[in-house]
């Protein structure tokens, strides 16, 4: 019997039409691997959408806020549906990125020196030495971050709408790197090399506005430190299916002593310029083969 997949995407959140990219590729990736598939654009009431639907499993392809921090998971669980990624407590710890340090820190993983303070509180301040990071402590897809470096205009929070807190993060200046987690194995790491020099909103949507070097540009010793820290990233947020792991790579530094991981994403973009589906593909796994997986990995933890 061909299982009915209801595809979750858009919803309200800042990544909204990255979020419809993921969910139509996804679709249309299912439909040719043999799925019976419904795509929704997620509204406040995708309960009595997806009562109606009736679905086998639930692919989500949210991104941002409500769906990727445990909040429609929980909804999905009330309504004991199998869905796709990481479960409640998961998303929920990996979309706050201070919890998230703090789990990564006591896996021991190396992690950047950060500060977080009240939006108010945090107009022109400067609690780290410059150059610094200012990000929200819930969004993705580098909506709202900021490099501050010296002689930059440090009021970049005049008018901020990320929520009541903000996190002030050391510059790690270097390589941007990815890992992609799928199931129990790290597939490899990827490194970003943005070409205006910041790997921002615009440079990891549009097409030219980056390269990737797959695999990344490292000696053996810092590729498998990379690999096995998001690994154990993974594992200590209790992930599920999919995940992508972000670092700085300081060469600098000397070996693995420059390496630091950012956060990770547990629904990470599947667009066609996204990193996961490519760390797949040098493993020889196309990108139905890819989602065919992840629906087939789907489940409603208890």
């Amino acid at each position: 019997m061909t299982r009915h997949v209801a595809v979750l995407m858009g919803g309200w959140s800042a990544e909204r039409e990255v979020s419809l990219v993921t969910g139509a590729a996804c679709a249309n990736a299912l439909r040719d691997g043999g799925y019976r598939v419904s795509e929704v654009d997620v509204g406040r009431d995708i309960a009595e959408v997806l009562r109606a639907l009736d679905p086998d499993v639930v692919f989500n392809g949210l991104h941002g806020p409500w769906g990727e921090d445990g909040r429609v998971q929980g909804l999905l669980e009330i309504m004991d549906l199998p869905y796709t990624h990481s479960g409640v407590r998961a998303s929920a710890n990996a979309m706050h990125k201070p919890t998230a340090k703090g789990i990564f820190a006591e896996a021991g993983i190396p992690i950047v020196e950060s500060v977080v303070l009240d939006a108010d509180a945090a107009q022109g301040a400067s609690p780290l030495p410059l150059p610094y990071v200012i990000k929200p402590v819930d969004e993705g897809s580098t909506v709202g971050v900021h490099i501050v470096r010296a002689g930059d205009n440090r009021d970049v929070l005049a008018g901020w709408t990320h929520g009541r807190e903000v996190m002030f993060e050391r510059f790690v200046d270097g390589l941007e790197l990815s890992v992609a987690v799928m199931g129990d194995r790290a597939l490899g790491v990827i490194e970003i090399e943005p070409l205006n020099g910041f790997y921002d909103y615009e440079a990891k949507y549009t097409d030219g506005k980056a390269r990737h070097h797959m695999p990344a540009r490292l000696d053996g010793e810092v590729y498998e430190a990379a690999m096995g820290h998001a690994l154990r990233a993974h594992r200590a947020l209790d992930c599920r299916g999919v995940s992508r792991a972000d670092f700085r790579f300081d060469p600098a530094a000397g070996g693995v002593d420059g390496l630091f991981i950012l956060e990770v994403n547990t629904q990470p973009g599947m667009t066609p310029l996204s990193l996961v589906p490519e760390m797949a593909g040098h493993e020889g796994m196309d990108f139905q083969e890819l989602v065919s997986w992840m629906v087939e990995d789907a489940g409603c933890p208890r």
